[in-house]
């Protein structure tokens, strides 16, 4: 039996008891019973019983129709609900007025803070501070190398993975890499804090913690020379300087046969990647070729 006969012969009382039950067991029986309360007046008499039928089957399906919209809409409601709840956590945990600034490599970038302090960020670094507190608390954290020019004003403090970097008015540069920790002051007076070593720096001198050594030097430039496009070392493993050659020229370095830990002392420019790597090399006494990928490949004999 379909189910408009069926409906039919529920309307009229005419089911056995069998068919009555499992009518009732339906999970149309709740909206079959509500429709029918609710349109009571279509069974005044027996006249009307057909037209009755096609009222309550008519408002059958628009039930039916309406019950859809409904279940198609708890989706959506959900996916909303989530979007709501996802946009809170993002004006939550985003929405804080954090400034980061960071470069690529091979590549360098100058930016002013609400303070009027500059900094000049070298290739793969990255600074973050907070825009909204920064007239009461001048704090910035730093992950590779910046040149400061900080503008005179209250406490100006550099945070690093390695140490802490407090001045109130000066020229400073600040290198943070893995094992190498180096400020150098240029103008002015910087205390550096790392660990169990506190110094405060006057123009010219230079703090470095080297694979955990700590030393001290002096510096007669006055300001850093990476900003006029070379790098500088003295007595830096050689794996620091490879690091660097990466970073400013955006390249691959296979390292074969060499020991890294070797110190090097001396340069190279940002403008020619040939010289820059004879500069590298030639002190050392390695040779350096390129493979089928143009990747470099450093090698020579062990130490």
């Amino acid at each position: 039996m379909n189910k408009e006969d069926l409906i039919k012969k529920w309307l009229n009382d005419e089911l056995t008891p069998a068919q009555k039950k499992a009518f009732e067991q339906g999970e149309d029986f709740d909206l079959n019973q509500s429709i029918t309360n609710g349109a009571k007046q279509f069974r005044a008499s027996n006249f009307s019983k057909p037209n009755a039928f096609k009222d309550l089957q008519s408002a059958y399906h628009e039930e039916k129709q309406k019950t859809k919209q409904i279940n198609w809409l708890k989706p959506l409601l959900k996916i909303a609900s989530i979007v709501i709840i996802t946009l809170g956590i993002y004006f939550t945990f985003f929405n804080t007025n954090q400034i980061v600034v960071q470069t690529l490599v091979s590549q360098q970038v100058t930016t002013e803070l609400p303070d009027q302090s500059k900094v000049t960020l070298n290739a793969g670094s990255e600074l973050t501070y907070s825009e909204k507190d920064w007239k009461n608390h001048r704090q910035l954290h730093l992950k590779g190398e910046a040149y400061f020019k900080v503008a005179k004003g209250n406490i100006f403090e550099v945070k690093t993975a390695q140490g802490l970097v407090t001045v109130v008015g000066t020229e400073f540069n600040v290198k943070q890499r893995d094992d190498y920790f180096e400020v150098q002051c240029f103008e002015g007076i910087v205390k550096v804090s790392s660990g169990n070593y506190s110094e405060t720096l006057l123009a010219g001198d230079t703090f470095r913690l080297l694979n955990n050594e700590f030393s001290q030097d002096r510096t007669t430039v006055s300001q850093p020379e990476w900003t006029q496009n070379q790098s500088r070392f003295k007595a830096i493993p050689l794996k620091a300087v490879i690091a660097e050659l990466q970073r400013q020229y955006d390249i691959k370095i296979i390292v074969e046969q060499v020991n890294e830990d070797r110190l090097f002392t001396g340069g190279f420019e940002y403008n020619n990647i040939e010289n820059a790597l004879l500069s590298v090399t030639q002190p050392m006494g390695l040779n350096y070729k390129t493979n089928e990928t143009n990747d470099v490949i450093i090698y020579g004999n062990k130490e």
